[in-house]
């Protein structure tokens, strides 16, 4: 995503970036676009680091902020860029983000973000069921709720990307590890069985991820035209 930014002719003055976690991109969107605020924003507070360990690595340019990407607690128009990586698939309504993200960004602003698409953990999910993986979002339904929520020249594509494990106790490890659980609400909450576990935790298991990206950009202010009639002599 950083890369992407290399072809944007973006200044922003501030930037959003939703679903922050512990803030990783803040000192390199910080040293891209030296003097712009950051806007370090995530649901879950614990998440978030400290605003006076934030200022020893950014100085005071950049602010923690404990709210949800659907309702954001900011201004319209306040925003030149949102930067969201990997936390959309979070979302119930990613349409509804998307419209929060597009009232926020001032005039010209980017949207750009990276989510995960449905072939996300498909060896995981034919192993352990349906119910027990994240469900993901196809890219192009993604585009089209770009359009949808009012933002223009949206750009959509993935990659996909293989990971071969040992044995898949160690990417439950891996997910465990990087917050990745299931948050479905029509999981199953009962037991899986020891003979399941026991199968899947020790045989080789490939994780594929679909990487997806996407960028849009808030449409300019309508320009209004007046016709000046001249009655003639």
């Amino acid at each position: 995503m950083l890369e992407r930014l290399d072809y944007m002719k973006l200044a922003p003055r501030r930037i959003l970036d939703a679903g922050s976690g512990p803030a990783r991109e803040a000192r390199a969107l910080a040293a891209r676009y030296r003097g712009a605020q950051i806007i370090a924003l995530d649901f879950a507070p614990q998440l978030l680091p400290r605003r006076g360990r934030l200022e020893r690595w950014l100085g005071r340019g950049v602010m923690p902020l404990c709210g949800d990407f659907g309702r954001l607690p900011l201004a319209a128009g306040s925003v030149g860029l949102v930067w969201c990586n990997l936390a959309l698939h979070w979302a119930n309504d990613p349409l509804a983000v998307f419209r929060e993200f597009e009232r926020v960004l001032s005039a010209e602003g980017l949207l750009i973000f990276s989510t995960l698409g449905p072939d996300t953990l498909k060896e995981l999910r034919a192993a352990a069921g349906a119910s027990r993986v994240h469900a993901f979002i196809d890219m192009h339904d993604l585009g089209d709720m770009l359009l949808a929520a009012g933002l223009s020249a949206p750009v959509m594509d993935m990659e996909l990307i293989g990971i071969d494990y040992r044995a898949g106790e160690q990417l439950l490890d891996d997910l465990r590890a990087s917050g990745q659980t299931n948050a479905r609400a029509d999981r199953r909450r009962g037991l899986s069985g020891r003979r399941f576990l026991e199968q899947f935790r020790s045989a080789p298991l490939r994780a594929t991820f679909e990487v997806v990206y996407g960028h849009a950009w808030k449409r300019p202010p309508a320009v209004k035209t007046v016709r000046v009639f001249k009655r003639l002599p």
